[in-house]
């Protein structure tokens, strides 16, 4: 079961990327659900720095995985993270860019729209 797919701004959420594809249910779109306890909602552009400090905590992003059909990730790429991590990086100094019409509504239940729009390349029009 998905929650809507309704974007932070209130608007159809958009999708974040099919290559690769991302998000936890796998349809390309950051969209949540009582099952996605990770809350995997933030549509996030990825850096060298992001991939690095998500590495050293523990998620590497970067290696493939191939066992998982998991090519790993580079910068450029675009990829659903967890609403809790990418507020972990935004208090380190390491947050990536993300897209607003991107990222789905459940994130505000940690991440603030105020900490969002910091990072957002997509306008809010």
């Amino acid at each position: 079961m998905k929650y809507p797919s309704v974007n932070v701004l209130g608007t159809a959420l958009e999708g974040c990327s099919t290559r690769p594809l991302t998000g936890f249910f796998r349809d390309g779109c950051c969209n949540s659900g009582p099952t996605d306890q990770g809350l995997h909602t933030v549509c996030a552009e990825m850096t060298a720095e992001f991939l690095a400090f998500s590495k050293y905590l523990g998620n590497d992003l970067s290696t493939p995985r191939p066992e998982f059909g998991f090519a790993g990730l580079k910068p450029g790429d675009q990829w659903c993270l967890c609403a809790s991590r990418f507020l972990q990086a935004h208090d380190e100094g390491a947050a990536p860019k993300l897209r607003l019409k991107a990222t789905h509504l459940a994130t505000l239940e940690i991440v603030p729209l105020e900490v969002l729009r910091l990072y957002a390349t997509d306008s809010e029009s």
